[in-house]
C-alpha cells in the first residue's frame, strides 16, 4: 500500500500566520481606536480658530490651544491676548455671549505684526532661537548661520532674548503706507530739450 501525505510548505505556515496575526492585532487597533476616542469640544476649536496662533505665552498658556481650552472649560478672560488685540477681543466675546472688555496690560500691548529677522553677519549659529521657536520657523545649525522663515514666523519675540550676541531684532512683517521709504529718482546729469514742440509748431 502506497500512502500520500500530504504536507504543508513552512512558507505558506509563515504566510498564514503572519497574515492571521495582522489582522488580529488590525482589528484590536481599530477596536481601541473607537473605544478610547477623545472627543474634542467643538467650542475649543472654534475658540482655537479666533486666536492668533502666535503660541507666544503671553496670555500665560504655553500656546494658542491651551488658552482656548481654559476659555472654554474654565471660564478664562478674554482679554489676555494681546497678538489678537481688540478684534480677537470682540470675536471671542461674539462667540462667547459675554462682554467687551479691554486688553489685559499685565499680558502686554497690541502691535502691528511683526517677524524676527537676524542679522546673519553676526550670528554665532549657537542654536538657542532655535530651541526658542515654537514654530520652527529658524533654519540653521550648530556653528552655523541661521536664519527666519518670514512666512512661518508668528513674531512671538521669544526667540529675541535667548540670543547671546543680540544680532535678532523684530520688523513689521509688511509695509503700510506710512511706513513705505521711496527711493529719490536719480536725475541724469543734463537734460537735453527735444525738438519735438519745435517740429510740432513749424508743421
Amino acid at each position: 500500500m502506497i500512502v500520500i501525505q500530504f504536507g504543508i510548505s513552512p512558507i505558506i505556515m509563515v504566510v498564514v500566520s503572519t497574515a492571521g496575526l495582522g489582522i488580529f492585532f488590525g482589528a484590536l487597533l481599530g477596536y481601541a481606536v473607537v473605544a478610547f476616542r477623545v472627543k474634542k469640544n467643538p467650542l475649543v476649536e472654534q475658540i482655537n480658530a479666533i486666536l492668533p496662533q502666535t503660541q507666544c505665552g503671553q496670555c500665560g498658556y504655553p500656546g494658542c490651544r491651551p488658552y482656548a481650552e481654559a476659555l472654554a472649560n474654565n471660564d478664562e478672560a478674554i482679554n489676555k491676548c494681546p497678538p489678537g488685540g481688540e478684534a480677537g477681543i470682540r470675536a471671542l466675546a461674539a462667540l462667547l455671549d459675554k462682554d467687551v472688555e479691554t486688553l489685559d496690560a499685565e499680558h502686554g500691548e497690541e502691535k502691528p505684526l511683526m517677524v524676527a529677522y537676524i542679522r546673519e553677519d553676526e550670528c554665532i549659529g549657537c542654536t538657542k532661537c532655535i530651541q526658542a521657536c515654537p514654530v520652527d520657523a529658524i533654519l540653521g545649525a550648530a556653528k552655523l548661520m541661521h536664519t527666519v522663515i518670514s512666512e512661518e514666523c508668528t513674531g512671538c519675540d521669544l526667540c529675541v532674548d535667548p540670543c547671546p550676541v543680540d544680532c535678532i531684532e523684530m520688523r513689521p512683517a509688511y509695509n503700510e503706507l506710512t511706513a513705505w521709504q521711496w527711493k529719490t529718482p536719480q536725475l541724469p546729469g543734463h537734460i537735453i530739450a527735444t525738438d519735438i514742440g519745435q517740429s510740432a509748431t513749424t508743421s
